[in-house]
């Protein structure tokens, strides 16, 4: 161990921590002096979206006294911007310990002078975003991994309009919490009083919201009985999309029994995210059985979902994270153009990383479709930005999130669930289910096709090995990729767009990110991009080709995955 490592653990051994924390570092100076270098070599950065890692003891580990020292860091910024008193709401998901820490949080802000509304139990992470907005809340904080193994926690960080933060405000708040270096620092106690629970309440004001999205309910009172599948995947779905679900109008609703109660050692699964098919396969097997109309999922804290549809060939089959999206979108200007309530300043928002289908689909419609970097605080940001000029209806990415309505500013997989079954009941009347729905805009739009490949990294050495590969890649671009020429490189940290036919550069007008972009004279898209979240690089791949008659879509998506599968031999990933 080096010395830098055991000067942190002596800090912890002698300072104010408590017994059973200094109990675990002996345990693991005798057992797993690995393990201990690990937990120690570095803190656990508080980045743009707050904190995430492994539980245990040890400055790179969640745990009592990194998170205490994150909200007395984001306490002093709130009251340093908001002389005149400030609010903020706190909510968590079914993981081990996050109830502790959000009670943790919870007592530092109040501590601190800060109003508290602290949800009495679990509640999913959008429902956090609207409380924070409905009370005029100047800030907010959740404790969730998302969908993360059961072994990981976090820390979500919320301004004022329901957003994670954004500039200047994540800087800002993160030099304010590296500022904090020793754990007696944190105001731990006092201003009990400042905390109040939020309850049965709240949840009637987000119902009542989400509710007021559909735009079809005649279509649902039609369907009414229409088999639905729900599985919480042991999260906090299960305290809300039954609820939403009834008050659309929907009777026959199904939830996965073994994945209902919440429980953050996930023991049905690996995994808890619904974009794994592990963790969907129990929804599979019963809406198998009941022949449902449609599948759904939740990741633990209810952000996320996935779908299950039934394809031509009588199979139960996930759609991925992008045509849940196109679905989405799609279904939304089309029924408002149907209805005659579309107007000419309507926009959608997507990321750089998500499908160009949703431009096409937008273009049609003639509703504006902006790009921003990958994460629904961008979304929001642009939201923000543009308020007093377009009209917002949906956003979304391929991670298998989508924000509708402008009343959450984050990710929100409850009023997806509902929507999308809405859409269902929709396609339904009209004698065709979801798959063959997405089959039919890939005649109309193109057949487009996408993957995601994730590289995980992990220990001390793995952002170093995810770092080279990006610079490996930003010194050395391919000028072929599986045959077809490299025709631009987007380089999203420089902030340029490199032509490597005519050698021009344009400037690129997002906000700086560590994201690589090659566009393939073929039309094909790769993007490179470290996690924020997790030690892993994802690289995606995005192609497409006409489809010009639905029987011929086994063909062409066959064609499609063989040209994605040549591109990652060529790059040797």
């Amino acid at each position: 161990m080096n010395e830098a490592i055991a000067k942190r653990v002596n800090t912890w051994l002698q300072g104010s921590f408590d017994l059973a924390a200094k109990e675990e570092i002996a345990r693991l100076q005798q057992q797993d002096p690995q393990e201990l270098a690990d937990a120690f070599y570095r803190d656990l950065e508080f980045g743009t979206g707050g904190l995430r890692g492994l539980m245990g003891v040890g400055t790179n580990r969640m745990n009592k006294y990194t998170v205490g020292m994150a909200t007395q860091g984001f306490s002093n910024y709130l009251n340093a911007c908001f002389p005149s008193g400030v609010s903020v709401a706190i909510a968590h998901d079914s993981r081990n310990n996050s109830r502790f820490f959000a009670e943790t949080t919870a007592h530092v802000f109040a501590a601190n002078g800060i109003r508290v509304y602290l949800f009495e139990d679990l509640r999913p992470t959008p429902e956090l975003s609207f409380a924070i907005r409905s009370l005029g809340c100047q800030g907010g904080v959740v404790c969730t991994a998302s969908h993360n193994p059961k072994e990981y926690n976090g820390y979500k960080a919320y301004w004022n309009d329901g957003s994670q933060l954004v500039s200047p405000h994540d800087k800002n708040v993160i030099a304010e919490v590296e500022k904090i270096q020793s754990v007696d620092e944190v105001r731990w106690n006092g201003g009990e009083h400042l905390i109040t629970t939020l309850g049965k309440e709240m949840d009637a004001r987000y119902i009542e919201m989400v509710a007021g999205l559909s735009i079809y309910p005649e279509v649902i009172r039609a369907h009414k009985d229409m088999t639905i599948v729900y599985t919480p995947i042991h999260g906090t779905g299960i305290t809300l999309v039954p609820d939403v679900l009834r008050r659309f109008g929907f009777e026959n609703i199904h939830v996965v029994a073994e994945q209902a109660t919440p429980d953050g050692n996930f023991p049905t699964v690996s995994y808890p995210n619904p974009e794994e098919s592990e963790a969907m396969n129990y929804g599979l097997r019963l809406a198998e059985k009941l022949n449902a109309d449609i599948l759904c999922g939740t990741d633990p804290d209810a952000d996320r979902l996935a779908i299950g549809v039934k394809n031509d060939k009588g199979q139960w089959v996930l759609m991925n994270g992008n045509q849940t999206a196109v679905l989405a979108f799609n279904y939304l200007l089309e029924a408002r153009h149907a209805k005659g309530i579309a107007t000419s300043n309507d926009m959608v928002v997507t990321t750089i990383v998500t499908t160009t289908m949703i431009d096409a689909i937008a273009a049609h419609y003639g509703v504006n479709c902006y790009r921003v970097l990958t994460g629904f605080k961008w979304i929001a940001d642009l939201i923000r930005q543009k308020e007093n000029t377009d009209n917002y209806i949906i956003g979304g990415e391929e991670s298998f999130g989508l924000m509708i309505g402008n009343q959450v500013r984050d990710k929100d997989g409850v009023s997806a669930v509902a929507l999308l079954c809405e859409m269902a009941a929709y396609e339904k009347q009209n004698g065709r289910s979801l798959y063959q729905k997405m089959i039919d805009l890939y005649v109309q739009f193109g057949c487009y096709q996408e993957h995601l490949l994730s590289i995980t990294k992990k220990g001390m050495d793995g952002q170093q090995q995810i770092a080279a590969i990006m610079d490996r890649f930003r010194k050395q671009p391919p000028l072929y990729i599986n045959g077809s020429a490299v025709v631009s490189l987007l380089d999203f940290e420089a902030g340029v767009e490199k032509n490597l036919k005519t050698s021009t550069e344009t400037a690129i007008t997002l906000p700086r990110s560590n994201v690589l972009q090659f566009l393939l004279e073929d039309g094909s898209l790769i993007s490179a991009r470290p996690s924020g979240t997790e030690p892993k690089i994802k690289f995606y791949f995005s192609v497409q080709a006409p489809l010009h008659t639905a029987e011929q879509y086994d063909e062409v998506s066959a064609q499609l995955t063989a040209r994605i599968n040549g591109i990652i031999a060529d790059l040797s990933l």
